[in-house]
């Protein structure tokens, strides 16, 4: 009798669900950690697939992700200096520890070291942080004169949260070639239309800037029939004004515009 107390007392209970709590920790830990390389190439492969939407190179009605990496071959990713428009030297990524082929701009976005405040009046895309390097993926041009296409990442907020997404433009650092939302927590059969193919394909032939070089870019509620211009959502102001502040921001002077000047138009 007092054989079987030991063995069901409360201490023996105890030692237990402990060893079945480190046992369980071991195979899910070891789980994860031989599924990470499955889960980042699996990412890398959803970046790529959806640089190559933006860019208007991949139709999803056609292609499939076997073709991804064979169609993303053609772009090279290069890392941007946005605190000065330039791209960053091999030494100087050496120095920050930076591949522009894994940079994670999202996570770089919440250390002080890769990053900066936005103020007030700075934060026109409501991000509160901004990167200071950025990862661009170029195709260049097949004579050597320049870009044939440039794609940078935006990020914007909408109504309920922040907006991803690539904007694709022409040689001429101006043009829009096509823009795609990959990640968004906008409501479906409103904001969400900024996946709706119908809307995007108002994009392309776009103009960013005007003659003076200011971004001229809008998103017009019930028009939107200039070279400027985007035709609104219905229903979705809130969207529709995020959006236009994210092609303000990032097209503008602290986001991508010292670069389309110094690097794709210089």
């Amino acid at each position: 009798m007092s054989s079987k107390k030991s063995v069901n007392s409360i201490g023996n209970t105890i030692k237990v669900a402990l060893g079945l709590c480190v046992v369980c920790s071991i195979v899910i830990s070891s789980t994860a950690v031989m599924l990470r390389p499955m889960q980042q190439a699996n990412m890398l492969l959803d970046r790529n697939k959806n640089i190559l939407v933006a860019a208007g190179i991949f139709d999803t009605s056609v292609h499939t992700n076997a073709d991804v990496e064979e169609m993303f071959a053609q772009f090279t990713p290069r890392m941007v200096d946005l605190t000065n428009g330039s791209y960053l030297s091999d030494e100087r990524m050496a120095e920050l520890g930076i591949d522009p082929a894994t940079y994670d701009e999202q996570r770089a976005k919440n250390d002080p070291q890769y990053s900066r405040n936005l103020t007030g009046n700075e934060d026109v895309a409501s991000i509160r942080r901004r990167v200071n390097y950025a990862t661009v993926f170029v195709i260049e041009a097949e004579d050597g004169s320049g870009y044939e296409t440039v794609v940078i990442p935006v990020s914007g907020y909408g109504l309920w949260g922040i907006m991803y997404g690539y904007l694709a433009l022409e040689g001429d650092g101006d043009t829009v070639r096509g823009i795609g939302f990959y990640d968004h927590q906008e409501t479906p059969g409103l904001g969400g239309e900024i996946n709706n193919p119908r809307w995007l394909q108002q994009w392309p032939g776009k103009e960013i800037y005007d003659d003076q070089n200011e971004v001229a870019f809008r998103v017009v509620q019930g028009g939107g029939d200039g070279p400027h211009e985007i035709d609104g959502l219905s229903g979705a102001t809130l969207t529709a004004r995020g959006v236009e502040n994210t092609i303000q921001f990032w097209l503008g002077d602290l986001g991508f515009g010292p670069y389309i000047e110094n690097e794709v138009r210089g």
